[in-house]
């Protein structure tokens, strides 16, 4: 595959998210999407349940409900209400109730990683968590729920005062639940995170303090870190944020070396950046293009197609796996950037990406998307059991039908209010 070949023909270079067939797919993947996990993921006792390949429970009794599983249901849904899935609003309010009256630390404050019927499973204070309740409450106040006010309240104050570094401009890594401290690890994902639930907060509430911290945070993890080291996102950070090399992780959150996926996740979060700060900061764009264009030279298997899920510091794949969530992960970044940039590059890649999607990670039999391929896209479950979640495939299938204008709810309410 080479440069030459990312051109179009004139016969078919209209972009395909002007055609009505494709707009029909993309909505028809949503749809399946949240049919697949709507009724099977509810737990009566709160929170969701976890799904296997088949969309069944993996555990009914006592089973754990980590607090990003929780906070993304809550997320998707709302996005549901918006668009007018039936059902949508009950599924907020269940997850909703579950994070305040559960995940809710009461005593010290913020909230818990993951919780059983009997209690706390592990009670710490993790900014990736409360990057996703921030996230959640945002998504919940444009959908109109009761209780969003106040955890849209509470959580902007524990980000404030417990996780907000304001001398560097990112958040710290992770808190006991008593607020101690635990190590000194500092983290560009659950940054990377926060930067899109503030982007979230400040369309769901237009204050500007939301804004200003997201600009702080891809200022220091892209336009510091990764434009030094050739448009590649680092990872992992000592407190003074100097790139730890040599850190070893958990393979699911903080894997070793670096994750193309976050590469192309960031990518879409830039633009979407640009666009929401008054396309004031032009690096913004010339990064996302940057990290897009090395996700796809560095981390796309040029033999078998899918992202690597990690790569060395010498850009070899450590972890072959091909995951679902880079492929969507690009797809939101490429439909981003087909809309300000006439590169044929882009709209090419866009529908590579959905070929690959559409062949090999959609499962049609079953519903909802394979989490993870082997290096020869086979079905693997070494990394993850079933059908982690809704989030990032409902995005990847949402996000090109709308106006790319910010947040996907914000683009859906905007695009309602210009029908009406």
């Amino acid at each position: 595959m080479t440069d030459a070949t990312l051109t179009l023909p004139a016969t078919n270079s209209a972009p395909w998210t002007a055609r009505p067939f494709h707009q029909q797919f993309l909505m028809r993947q949503a749809n399946r999407l949240f049919d697949f996990f709507q009724r099977a993921s509810i737990n009566p006792a709160g929170g969701f349940y976890d799904l296997d390949d088949a969309g069944h429970p993996i555990e009914t009794v006592n089973s754990i409900r980590q607090i990003h599983s929780t906070t993304r249901m809550v997320h998707c849904f709302a996005i549901g209400s918006l668009i007018g899935r039936p059902g949508s609003d009950e599924i907020v309010d269940h997850g909703m109730r579950y994070i305040w009256d559960k995940h809710r630390d009461t005593r010290h404050g913020g909230y818990i990683w993951s919780l059983d019927d009997h209690g706390p499973r592990d009670d710490t204070k993790q900014a990736y968590g409360h990057a996703f309740v921030l996230l959640a409450a945002s998504s919940a106040k444009l959908a109109g729920h009761p209780l969003a006010d106040a955890m849209l309240a509470d959580i902007t104050e524990v980000i404030n005062k417990r996780f907000w570094d304001d001398k560097v401009g990112a958040v710290r890594e992770e808190f006991a639940n008593n607020w101690s401290s635990i190590g000194n690890y500092r983290g560009q994902n659950s940054n990377m995170h926060l930067t899109e639930a503030l982007m979230a907060a400040y369309e769901a509430t237009g204050d500007k303090a939301y804004l200003t911290k997201a600009e702080r945070i891809a200022e220091l993890i892209i336009g510091k870190h990764a434009a030094s080291l050739d448009y590649r996102v680092a990872e992992h950070f000592d407190e003074n944020w100097v790139l730890d090399k040599a850190y070893l992780g958990s393979e699911m959150f903080r894997p070793a070396g670096t994750t193309p996926g976050h590469w192309l996740e960031w990518s879409r979060l830039l633009v979407q950046l640009w666009v929401l700060g008054d396309k004031r900061l032009s690096w913004l764009t010339d990064s996302a293009r940057q990290l897009f264009r090395q996700s796809i030279d560095l981390g796309w298997d040029k033999v078998h197609g899918g992202f690597f899920y990690t790569l060395d510091w010498d850009n070899k794949p450590v972890m072959r796996e091909k995951l679902w969530w880079p492929v969507s992960e690009a797809i939101g970044a490429a439909a981003f950037l087909c809309a300000y940039d006439r590169d044929p590059y882009f709209q090419v890649w866009y529908r590579r990406l959905w070929d690959f999607a559409a062949n090999h990670v959609i499962d049609y039999e079953q519903g909802g998307w394979r989490a993870e391929l082997q290096e020869d896209l086979t079905p693997g479950s070494r990394l993850f059991t079933g059908k982690p979640d809704i989030y990032h495939a409902l995005q990847a299938s949402l996000i090109p039908l709308y106006p790319p204008i910010g947040s996907l709810t914000h683009a859906i309410i905007q695009t309602d209010h210009k029908k009406h």
